[in-house]
């Protein structure tokens, strides 16, 4: 005997629509993600084209003649015109320049990174009356404008006998970048376990060689973005070498590309100069390409535990 007592099977339909319905929620959402993922890539692409056009044509340049230069600046160079680089290293004095900075960013670099590892360790490992004083003073020295203390600084010297000497202008480069990479290496210290400080510490290593065979290979991806940004910093300087090294056999980089700037833009070889530009943005971008990876696992070294 059939009984009506069981309820129609038509209602069980009703839990399918019911997840079904947001649906065009869903659908939305996504399509704001497409739209704005578009927007996003058209504008780094945007921003690509704006760095990166000059750059090609400051290199396109620096292969092609004075009138070819200014009759045709967009098309490419007919050849390769390597005079143009001989010229400017020669006769425009840039390997005297190239070598004046290789020395003087190459030694305040290590400088800054020895003191500014070993005094970001300190404060960020062990605790004593006034740290915090001393680690916010290195913060101020951020804030504190190079402008302010261009004369000060320049009697200075002047008193002490540093004025237009290499080994003046390290120590004024390794003052002007210790504030920034305390501040950089104090935060990255703080993310290394210190178990393996005090395993150390257990066998019998001093501090000194906890520090120097423990501690600061594991914060090498630290080291390299503070490096590579305070390589960018004091290879780009150019008011501090400007006011305390007057000595032209002394001039730096950043002093020789102006003065090639005046010298060669009187004579109209534009692509000399062009050449020597060329010459100093290398060094720069080769840096940043080959390290380009270790910067970033210096940076995002800390935002996860």
């Amino acid at each position: 005997m059939k009984t009506t007592d069981t309820p129609p099977a038509a209602p069980a339909a009703e839990p399918a629509r019911v997840a079904k319905a947001p649906a065009p929620a869903a659908k939305e959402k996504s399509s704001e993600g497409q739209v704005l993922n578009v927007f996003s890539h058209g504008v780094l692409i945007i921003w690509a084209i704006l760095v990166v056009m000059p750059l090609l044509w400051a290199v396109m340049a620096s292969f092609k003649t004075d009138d070819s230069i200014l009759s045709t600046p967009w098309s490419l160079p007919d050849k390769l015109h390597f005079d143009n680089w001989s010229r400017a290293w020669s006769q425009a004095h840039m390997s005297d320049y190239f070598f004046n900075t290789v020395v003087v960013v190459g030694c305040s670099l290590v400088g800054t990174l020895l003191l500014g590892s070993m005094a970001a360790y300190v404060l960020a490992r062990f605790d004593f009356p006034g740290n915090r004083f001393i680690y916010y003073l290195f913060i101020g020295g951020m804030s504190f404008p190079i402008i302010l203390a261009l004369v000060p600084l320049f009697f200075v010297m002047n008193n002490m006998g540093l004025l237009n000497t290499r080994h003046g202008l390290i120590m004024v480069y390794i003052a002007y970048s210790l504030p920034f990479t305390v501040f950089f290496l104090t935060s990255f210290f703080r993310t290394l376990p210190s178990s393996v400080g005090e395993a150390a510490m257990l066998d019998g290593a001093s501090h000194a060689r906890t520090f120097f065979q423990v501690m600061l290979p594991m914060a090498k991806p630290g080291l390299i973005s503070v490096g590579i940004f305070n390589f960018l910093g004091q290879w780009n300087q150019y008011m501090l070498p400007t006011v305390l090294n007057t000595d032209p056999n002394h001039r730096v980089l950043s002093q020789g590309l102006v003065e090639l700037a005046n010298s060669q833009g009187y004579k109209g070889d534009w692509s000399g100069l062009f050449a020597g530009l060329v010459m100093a943005m290398l060094p720069v971008l080769a840096a940043y390409i080959i390290f380009q990876r270790q910067v970033v696992a210096g940076l995002t070294a800390g935002a996860v535990k």
